[in-house]
């Protein structure tokens, strides 16, 4: 098992790439399923998860090559089985499932595994599918499925907001018969890439990017050649490490547009975020004051992001406080952040904490994706030397971090656990 070793106390400095989503590459490359023909990927990240999809797909019969951030595939024949061995190390696997019901008419899903951050069912994908014409049984931890001939359009209104239900479902519209309507659908940034993808291989799909979109099905899709839209979530991160280490990073690829309440934050403490000809500019200068987030569904303030500006209010003299109204489970980082020194009162669903100087250098571990994060930006400040462990968590959403990090100043390396 790996761990992070940071010596802290440094300013950031330079340029950073960000890379590819890898919340937007996922949906988009379970989208091939839909596919008879090849298709090409671009600015895919080589994260863990991404080779697990591949893998997936490979044993759904829809084989992938990855290499240079370029996903291509053959064309889908495609199996109804997704594994358990497989789909319990990634919750976004669950996302096979509409597509394999409008190519097969069946699909037998392992349930999902994923962060530990809170109960996210598929209930809601499962009800919406039923609308569409697909039965379900649930037997031995496998999600079976299966409709008679197309899946059927149907109006859909979601009890409540849900990613992983719209994309579920915006792929399995697109090629049912008639028009399928989503109500209360997300609005995600990566909602729309999918779209977008999707309708680059000839799907009929508008208000993507609205809370009602509609999919008229078509009876194939072509394949295509699609770039990945840039990760905000990774944007985000590194804008709170030129924060928390009092820096000036650039970032390019930057995708401001999807950073807006991110970026309103970071100004309301004090920090200056400038877009420029190569990108996005984030610098300190003078003492950040506290600020109060709430969680919300995009365009609100993202969950993806709570844990890092968590871990920047800690360095931030006077009281914030954070309110996580997403995932019931998403204050694991705090007693990390603690045995830093951090002064955080977590309360049910919100929390409150207390700035100061400096934390230091501890030995941590990572419950979760982004409480990794939280953690590392920590250590980037912290006075003294800080091992993160459990970082397969990191892996899974941030490609190869120490690389990105060491140009700019970080003192980070990767080592082996004792």
């Amino acid at each position: 098992m790996e761990k992070l070793v940071i010596q802290g106390g440094v300013p950031l400095k330079g340029t950073i790439r960000v890379s590819g989503a890898k919340n937007a590459a996922l949906p988009i490359l379970m989208g091939s399923i839909l596919l008879a023909e090849p298709a090409r990927f671009t600015n895919v990240p080589n994260l863990r998860d991404i080779r697990t999809t591949i893998s997936l797909l490979d044993i759904l019969g829809c084989p992938g090559r990855f290499a240079d951030g370029v996903v291509e595939t053959d064309g889908c024949d495609p199996k109804p089985e997704a594994p358990y061995d497989l789909v319990k190390t990634m919750r976004a696997s669950v996302l096979c499932l509409g597509p394999l019901l409008a190519r097969l008419g069946e699909a037998k899903v392992a349930y999902p595994g994923g962060c530990a951050i809170g109960a996210r069912p598929v209930d809601l994908h499962l009800s919406a599918l039923e609308k569409m014409g697909a039965v379900f049984d649930v037997d031995s931890g496998y999600i079976m499925g299966r409709c008679e001939g197309r899946l059927k359009g149907a109006h859909i209104v979601f009890e409540k907001v849900t990613v992983g239900g719209t994309e579920n479902l915006l792929m399995a519209a697109s090629l049912a018969e008639g028009e399928t309507i989503l109500e209360n659908a997300a609005r995600e940034p990566e909602i729309v890439d999918l779209a977008n993808f999707l309708i680059a291989c000839g799907a009929k799909i508008e208000g993507h990017g609205s809370s009602v979109i509609r999919i008229q099905g078509v009876e194939r899709l072509v394949g295509c050649e699609y770039s990945i839209m840039p990760d905000r979530i990774e944007a985000g991160t590194f804008m709170i490490a030129a924060a928390i280490t009092k820096g000036d990073l650039l970032l390019e690829d930057c995708p401001n547009y999807a950073l807006d309440a991110v970026i309103t934050k970071l100004e309301e403490m004090g920090m200056k975020v400038t877009k420029e000809e190569k990108g996005t500019r984030v610098t300190y200068v003078e003492p950040l004051s506290p600020v109060e987030i709430t969680t919300q569904p995009y365009p609100g303030f993202p969950t993806d992001m709570q844990a890092q500006f968590m871990a920047l209010m800690c360095y931030v003299d006077g009281t914030s406080m954070v309110e996580e109204t997403i995932f019931e489970n998403r204050f694991m980082h705090a007693p990390e952040l603690a045995r830093m020194g951090a002064d955080i009162r977590p309360a049910g669903r919100t929390a409150r904490i207390k700035g100061r100087d400096s934390l230091r250098g501890a030995p941590v571990m990572a419950s979760d994706l982004r409480a990794s994060a939280s953690l590392v930006l920590a250590g980037l400040a912290a006075e003294g030397e800080t091992h993160v462990q459990r970082i397969y968590h990191l892996d899974r959403g941030y490609e190869k971090i120490e690389e990105k990090l060491i140009p700019v100043g970080a003192r980070i390396q990767r080592m082996n656990e004792e």
